[in-house]
């Protein structure tokens, strides 16, 4: 094990699959990899400790380029951040293996949804747990790109309902949708709390095992940040950037997102 792959204090945790990840990428010394979201960066410091390897990572949230850097100066030249979107891979990685004098990243790594440090982040407004704005832009506002807010406060009924139903597959979407319209028309929402608050009470019934505005939340955030759409354009990106017998390892935990990927490795 080289410096640069010794254990950091401080260290966050391990991401899930991080073993599995390894072994399907089939990591080697002197390979090149990209973590396509870095996220806290648990992926590439395991790329990092496993083999003498240089590592690219990608993330679209400044917040978690910014905190990278610490990890960048203790991988000491092995490890290169570059902020945007992986679905854009195809343009942001070969200036990178140019500087590295590479032609082709040997392995890229994909673990798909929101990480836990923007969950844990009330103020990014992806949790209904934490109360925080209403926002769950994963670039943190970078752009025109409308928050959750937006879309609460101005989208039609039945288009609110389409999301929710398609993107979180929510039964009750039509209901959610048309009580969420009824509130707004005296007072807009602003906050997580607030909207969790308004879809549970729509919902009712008995206590669930998952909060009620689960799908609700992670149909909005799919929404606002394109998820499906960057998976699509992250895939065939990836295709086009790995080196011969490259290899591609993407986790997932979402239905929508696990069909898209299955279908593409078809």
């Amino acid at each position: 094990m080289s410096d640069h792959t010794a254990p950091l204090e401080n260290e966050p945790h391990i991401p899930v699959m991080l073993d599995q990840v390894l072994d399907a990428l089939e990591v080697r010394d002197g390979g090149i990899y990209v973590d396509g979201t870095f996220g806290n960066g648990g992926y590439t410091r395991g790329l990092l400790a496993a083999r003498e390897t240089r590592v690219i990572g990608i993330d679209r949230d400044p917040n978690a380029v910014e905190a990278g850097q610490a990890l960048v100066d203790e991988a000491s030249g092995h490890l290169t951040l570059v902020m945007g979107c992986f679905g854009d891979m195809d343009t942001l990685v070969p200036p990178v293996l140019r500087d590295m004098a590479a032609e082709a990243p040997d392995g890229i790594a994909l673990d798909l949804g929101v990480s836990s440090m923007q969950l844990d982040q009330a103020e990014r407004g992806f949790s209904f747990r934490q109360d925080g704005p209403l926002d769950m832009r994963m670039d943190a506002g970078a752009g025109d790109t409308p928050s959750a807010a937006d879309v609460v406060n101005t989208y039609e009924p039945r288009d609110l309902a389409q999301i929710f139903k398609v993107l979180g597959e929510e039964r009750q979407a039509k209901r959610i949708a048309n009580a969420l319209v009824r509130r707004r028309e005296d007072e807009p929402f602003t906050r997580t709390a607030d909207l969790a608050d308004v879809v549970a009470r729509t919902i009712g019934g008995k206590p669930q095992r998952i909060h009620p505005a689960t799908r609700v939340f992670q149909a909005l955030r799919i929404y606002v940040n394109d998820e499906l759409g960057e998976l699509a354009r992250g895939l065939i990106a990836a295709e086009k950037l790995l080196a011969e017998g490259g290899r591609l390892a993407v986790v997932s935990f979402h239905s929508l997102e696990d069909r898209v990927v299955k279908r593409f490795l078809d």
